[in-house]
């Protein structure tokens, strides 16, 4: 499915209507066993537990010092526990569960290559998909069909994400389609996702990522439910410290290279992770930078022809 719209159209499709965007590169598990839930639920920073068929949560797994190796979203089903993950991180998922699962009633299933994931992002993602009786809440989803084809529709932070059978793919995306979707390509949607502030292993977050410093305990953490790999750093970091680096908005002077340099003066502050030309904002990005980057400052990046005023999320 090729992205033939113009950069504008694309965009005001996202923005103002429906963009369709191929995600089935994406990793893809799924765990069923009596134990999946629980198993999971020690390996996760969130509740994995507490959840009921129909609702799903995002939460990242951690070193024992409490870095990022990867981020999830988890979707329970009457059945299973379906997870996707940023293709980058999926070999560590996929190996961290292998390891830890020995005395669990846990099955491990791959699903990268055999499941679609079709991405609806707009307003008007719910009237396309059929799926405006989804509750608003992030992740929750639910069974259903598209042109004929057993899909599950995803409730996202910009619209409905539609899982489906690999072989399905085309069908549903031309019914899709059909219905109004626009398709358009990854780059546009990385607008949205910057302009709304949202990071995203492999650019801003990597294996030196606290999920604290990226501005992910509410999305991701659960303080209140049992131990997990990872824990320790993350709950005494909460409770009695305070990050050497934050997760901030940059309004860059010109469009820049992503892993440039971020200097305050003389000072390495950090790296520019993702970086785009918003058609309403201009050039801006996405970094984890030092503390002491506060909003307000302004930053040279690389080489020094391009500098960042630093501002608070969502821009």
């Amino acid at each position: 499915m090729a992205a033939t719209e113009s950069p504008a159209t694309a965009y005001t499709a996202v923005t103002e209507s429906c963009g369709l965007v191929d995600r089935s590169e994406r990793g893809k598990l799924a765990l069923t066993g009596a134990d999946a839930a629980e198993f999971l639920n020690g390996q996760v920073t969130n509740d994995v537990a507490a959840l009921e068929p129909g609702e799903g949560l995002y939460a990242a797994f951690l070193t024992h010092k409490g870095k990022m190796l990867g981020d999830l979203r988890v979707l329970r089903t009457e059945d299973e526990l379906l997870l996707d993950t940023e293709r980058v991180a999926l070999q560590a998922l996929f190996d961290m569960i292998r390891r830890f699962k020995v005395g669990y009633d846990v099955e491990l299933h791959k699903r990268t290559l055999q499941r679609g994931l079709l991405s609806l992002v707009g307003p008007c993602a719910r009237r396309v998909a059929g799926a405006e009786d989804l509750p608003e809440t992030e992740h929750a989803h639910r069974a259903g069909t598209i042109a004929g084809r057993e899909v599950r529709l995803v409730v996202t932070d910009t619209g409905i994400d539609v899982l489906c059978l690999s072989e399905d793919t085309e069908a549903v995306a031309a019914a899709l389609r059909d219905a109004g979707a626009v398709p358009v390509g990854e780059d546009v949607a990385e607008v949205v996702r910057v302009e709304r502030g949202r990071p995203r292993y492999g650019a801003e977050l990597d294996d030196s990522t606290i999920p604290q410093e990226a501005g992910l305990n509410e999305r991701a953490v659960s303080f209140t439910k049992g131990c997990y790999v990872g824990q320790e750093t993350v709950a005494r970091l909460y409770y009695k410290g305070k990050p050497n680096r934050h997760l901030r908005g940059l309004r860059l002077s010109a469009p820049a290279e992503p892993g440039a340099e971020l200097r305050l003066g003389e000072k390495v502050v950090g790296r520019l992770g993702s970086a785009v030309v918003s058609p309403r904002l201009g050039p801006i990005g996405l970094a984890i930078v030092r503390r002491e980057a506060e909003p307000g400052a302004t930053l040279t990046v690389g080489d020094g022809a391009v500098t960042a005023e630093v501002v608070e999320l969502p821009f």
